[in-house]
C-alpha cells in the first residue's frame, strides 16, 4: 500500500505552531533558521509568539510553509524507510508538496510564497467591508442577512473577483 501526504493551506495557522518540533529536533530548528535568513526577518519569532501579524496573508503563508516543511523533514528523518508515493497540498500546501517532491529548494520556496502572499494581500485590501457586511456585496451576490457562512462566501467571491480583475 502506498503512502500519500497532504499539506495544509492558509487558515491552519496558530500562535506557537511548530514550537515543539523546533525545540526537540535540530532538523526543524535548521528549517526555521533558513526561513529567517531567506526572508531577512525573524519569521520564527512571529510564528511562536503570534499576534495579529501572524494572520496577515503576507506572514501566514511563509509561516505555514515553514512549519509544514520542518515537520515533514523531521518525519523523514525519524522514519527514513517510509517513502511517500504521492504528495499534495491544499492551495498553499502545494508548495510544501513541491518541496516534498524535491522540485524546489526551501529558500526559493519560502521567498516565492512570501511574494505570492504579497500579491494576494494586495489584491484584496484590508478593509472591514470585505467580509460581505456591505449592502453592495449582499446585493451583488444575492446574499440575504449577514451570518458567518454568508460572510465567508462573500469574502471568497470578492477575493476571486478582484484576483481575476487584476489578472492574478
Amino acid at each position: 500500500m502506498g503512502i500519500a501526504l497532504v499539506f495544509p493551506g492558509q487558515g491552519s495557522q496558530y500562535a506557537g505552531m511548530g514550537r515543539d518540533f523546533y525545540e526537540k529536533y535540530p532538523t526543524a530548528r535548521e528549517i526555521f533558521q533558513r526561513a529567517d535568513e531567506a526572508l531577512g526577518f525573524k519569521l520564527s519569532e512571529l510564528i511562536f509568539e503570534g499576534g495579529p501579524e501572524l494572520n496577515q496573508t503576507v506572514n501566514t503563508q511563509p509561516a505555514i510553509l515553514t512549519v509544514s516543511y520542518a515537520v515533514y523533514r523531521v518525519l523523514k528523518e525519524l522514519y527514513p524507510h517510509i517513502e511517500p508515493q504521492f504528495v499534495a497540498g491544499h492551495s498553499l500546501g502545494e508548495y510544501t508538496a513541491l518541496l516534498g517532491a524535491e522540485v524546489l529548494e526551501f529558500e526559493d520556496a519560502v521567498r516565492l510564497v512570501r511574494h505570492r502572499a504579497q500579491y494576494m494581500q494586495s489584491a484584496v485590501p484590508e478593509l472591514a467591508d470585505i467580509s460581505g457586511e456591505t449592502e453592495e456585496t449582499r446585493e451583488m451576490y444575492g446574499l440575504g442577512h449577514s451570518y458567518e457562512p454568508t460572510r465567508i462566501f462573500a469574502r471568497e467571491c470578492l477575493l476571486g473577483r478582484r484576483m481575476v480583475e487584476r489578472g492574478v
